[in-house]
């Protein structure tokens, strides 16, 4: 493999290569939180790597203490209606005809556990935590969470994930299947993520692409139809006093108090 070459910065995303991988890196430190512009990017990069002949992996992961702590809860307060492009730009990610491989440091949380999902393979770690923490701010999980996480942990353990907004550490996520390997610390997870995407890279691009194809099946449809119901339930709680409390006590890192309106 080449050594790790810069190939351009993006706003809050940085890009390198590594012979046929393509590695994006958030780099919005420390959080790395997520909008709607970052995930444009996001899918116009990925298709970008779909036309590209050289490019046969990807390994996505961040520049930070966390890999993506959610979107910026601060900011939504002060909007009418979720930003549901966000979602509509989610699908273009798992279109992407090449294999993703994310490599998970610190936390990936409501939006960001979302980001983590569309890949096909996880690397977290021991420090590593998830959770899809939408109830616990009055809202309805989004990202096609209700699709990718049932998916690959089974619908018991999402179930859990999804009403309580638990909090899963790097080894209980290995248990369950919510990463495919467990490494002990940043530095090791993305060499083993960047293992992953090379020996991914070394099979024949048009057989990987050919039986990824048949493998996810209609997924991006899937996808796409669990994040329209979302984005209906999500308007109907936007404008609940629960939704607001449940966000400004996530913003000052108290319980809410739920009212039930």
């Amino acid at each position: 493999m080449d050594r790790l070459t810069s190939m351009a910065a993006h706003g809050a995303i940085h890009v390198e290569r590594q012979g046929f991988v393509r590695i994006v890196f958030l780099n919005r430190p420390p959080n790395n939180f997520i909008d709607g512009e970052t995930i444009e990017q996001l899918a116009d990069l990925f298709d970008d790597f779909d036309r590209d002949q050289d490019c046969r992996s990807i390994v996505l992961t961040s520049i930070g203490k966390h890999f993506c702590a959610g979107a910026n809860l601060a900011a939504r307060l002060h909007s009418d209606r979720p930003r549901a492009h966000i979602y509509d730009h989610a699908v273009r990610l798992v279109q992407t005809s090449k294999p993703v491989v994310a490599s998970i440091t610190g936390a990936a949380i409501g939006a960001g556990l979302g980001l983590a999902m569309i890949a096909d393979f996880r690397v977290g770690t021991t420090g590593s935590r998830f959770s899809a923490n939408f109830c616990m701010q009055g809202y309805h999980p989004g990202f096609g969470l209700t699709a990718t996480l049932p998916q690959a942990i089974g619908k018991q353990h999402a179930q859990w994930m999804l009403l309580t907004g638990c909090r899963i550490k790097g080894a209980e996520a290995y248990s369950i299947g919510l990463v495919d390997r467990l490494a002990e610390d940043a530095d090791s997870a993305h060499s083993v993520a960047l293992q992953m995407a090379a020996e991914l890279a070394t099979a024949a691009p048009l057989a990987v692409q050919a039986t990824r194809k048949t493998l996810r099946g209609n997924f991006a449809a899937s996808l796409r139809d669990a994040i329209s119901l979302e984005r209906i339930e999500q308007d109907l709680l936007l404008g609940t006093e629960d939704y607001r409390e449940g966000v400004l006590a996530m913003n000052e890192r108290r319980l809410p108090n739920f009212v039930n309106r």
